[in-house]
């Protein structure tokens, strides 16, 4: 058993299972207690047990459930948080078995994070529906009835009014969140249309959650995006402008952290939001450098890249946090020829940011060129679909067609090379 600081706020215990071949035991429980406290509470045990598979009523032993209730009652805590998956059942067994205590699991305190910072009308939306797909089938038919829901970690958030009121017509409320959603996507939609259409190069900021991404992003932008030390401090997407070295100018856009075991009813709600990332032109993955557990989070941020179909694009390792390190990051194994960088910054006091800018500029120059299209007559249609999509800087007509010359990227080649005249290549 594991003793962390002792606060006020709500007292929670961590419960763990180590099952056979589980790495990051330890290391996942610790961050639990770090979202525990993001939540608003404070962490005063761990307890943990191996075992060959979870106990079907109640994830760890009767022993296990004998001590953890020992624990609570010396204790006085009044929140239980599994870090695994629980089932109705599990929760409902558990929380007989204690007599006390709320119990809720990883993904029931992430959602309640979500929705502790969830800002905007799209993040507020996108947070109701996630905890009701995911928290409301553990809610229906409780001992407790709807008694849980009273603000306390794992219970709150902007739809438990509505959970309470329509507890009958779930389904019905996630339709209506669903449809409302699909018209913010609709606006957002087309401000990204606007924004290819600009030409200007985009760039998404992935990473670990507390990598330190609104605090890279305000450095590089002289912005004032919410940056805390806490987890899920960003929710809602921010794109910013940046002035590259040559003046030119891109737009950066700081995304929702990552995390170990992110609930896929958060993946589903926030599609629109991490579309942000489908859609850039490259992706600047940011790694806090000084965090022992650097490395499984940095593969956490690119397995989520391949369940996002982005893991194809150009990326910029920014390994940040320098200023808290005492050894500089390991980066020249990066094959720069297979679009692939690596700096190491400090967002804090700004080192390293001006090498930063200048890999950013080397992306945008390698993701472009110089081309020129012929469109016969008759090909009215697909011209057209050009000028929907880019930016044109030169169009002249002529007896048998028009001839455009404009600044492309891969994927404008891509769709009109049967046009192709010459390029720069």
């Amino acid at each position: 058993m594991n003793t962390f600081n002792e606060t006020e706020n709500v007292r929670a215990v961590i419960v763990g299972i180590e099952l056979p071949g589980q790495v990051g035991t330890e290391a996942s429980i610790e961050e639990l207690a770090r979202l525990i406290d993001t939540a608003g509470g404070v962490c005063i045990a761990a307890v943990t047990q191996n075992r060959e598979a979870p106990d079907v009523r109640t994830c760890i032993g009767k022993g296990k459930i004998e001590e953890l209730k020992e624990i609570c009652d010396k204790n006085d805590i009044s929140l239980v948080v599994f870090d695994c998956e629980l089932s109705p059942s599990q929760i409902r067994n558990i929380e007989e078995e204690l007599e006390g205590p709320d119990v809720i699991d990883r993904s029931m305190l992430i959602l309640d994070i979500f929705a502790l910072h969830a800002v905007t009308r799209e993040g507020k939306l996108q947070v109701e529906l996630a905890q009701l797909s995911y928290t409301a089938p553990r809610l229906i038919g409780k001992g407790k009835e709807m008694s849980r829901l009273e603000g306390r970690i794992g219970t709150r958030g902007p739809g438990e009014s509505k959970l309470e009121t329509d507890r009958r017509h779930i389904h019905r409320r996630m339709d209506a969140l669903r449809k409302e959603l699909a018209e913010i996507e609709k606006n957002r939609a087309t401000m990204r249309h606007a924004r290819e259409k600009s030409g200007i190069p985009k760039a998404a900021i992935a990473g670990y959650t507390n990598a330190g991404k609104s605090t890279l992003t305000n450095a590089l932008c002289e912005s004032d995006i919410l940056a805390e030390d806490k987890l899920f401090a960003t929710l809602d997407p921010t794109t910013r402008r940046f002035t590259l070295p040559d003046g030119s100018e891109m737009l950066l856009t700081d995304t929702v952290g990552f995390i170990r075991n992110l609930p896929h009813q958060l993946i589903s709600a926030f599609k629109s939001t991490l579309e942000e990332v489908q859609f850039a032109d490259f992706i600047l993955i940011v790694i806090d450098a000084s965090d022992p557990e650097a490395e499984a989070q940095t593969a956490v941020t690119e397995q989520l890249l391949v369940d996002l179909k982005a893991d194809d694009k150009p990326r910029i390792y920014v390994f940040n946090k320098i200023d808290a390190c005492t050894e500089m990051p390991f980066i020249s194994n990066f094959d720069e020829t297979e679009g692939i960088y690596a700096c190491a910054v400090s967002a804090l006091d700004g080192r390293g940011l001006d090498r930063l800018a200048e890999l950013l500029q080397t992306v945008v120059r390698n993701g472009k060129k110089n081309i020129e299209l012929f469109f016969p007559y008759g090909k009215e249609g697909d011209l057209n679909k050009l000028y929907a999509l880019t930016s044109v800087e030169d169009t002249e007509y002529g007896d048998l067609g028009t001839t455009v010359k404009l600044c492309a990227d891969a994927k404008i080649v891509g769709m009109f090379k049967d046009y192709l005249v010459t390029d720069d290549e």
